[in-house]
């Protein structure tokens, strides 16, 4: 696999999808919008517990949401020793939100999480859905993603 993605899963969450598919997907994702292959990220699932902490610390929001994405070009200047690849950043995906938002649209767990995990690259790749036009553009961007992998995309989102 050509792209560097570090997973973490938080041990209070039972997952029930190959930690291997969320890797394929956010390859896929990275690949689909032309990610040079010499980056790394970290996808972290954990709870809504976890989740709604770092929505509080960060957002100033206090409840969980679904995904959280913190790209390193948001912040601070990022120094990486020489020759280490450019980090895009993390994706964080709260497991229960993504379990309940599955049941709620009639679909697996697997596919909510691609449709979370496509979602976060596109963050951490600058793109966002503040206007109108902006949501527009990211999400049939998402939906191409998602059909690439072979996920129907959601018709509410």
């Amino acid at each position: 696999m050509p792209y560097d993605i570090d997973l973490q899963i938080d041990p209070a969450v039972q997952l029930d999808v190959p930690v291997s598919d969320l890797r394929e997907m956010a390859s896929a994702a990275l690949a689909a919008l032309g990610q040079c292959d010499d980056v790394e990220m970290a996808v972290i699932v954990t709870t809504d517990e976890g989740i709604r902490e770092l929505n509080r610390g960060f957002r100033g929001i206090d409840e969980p949401t679904d995904v959280l994405s913190f790209a390193s070009a948001e912040g601070p200047a990022f120094v990486l020793p020489a020759g280490l690849p450019p980090y895009l950043g993390d994706v964080i995906i709260s497991q229960p939100t993504a379990a309940r938002q599955a049941a709620e649209r009639g679909g697996t767990l697997r596919d909510e999480l691609a449709l979370l995990l496509v979602h976060g690259c596109l963050h951490l790749l600058g793109h966002d859905h503040v206007t109108p036009e902006q949501r527009e553009a990211m999400w049939a961007l998402q939906s191409r993603i998602l059909e690439r992998l072979g996920i129907a995309p959601p018709q509410d989102t």
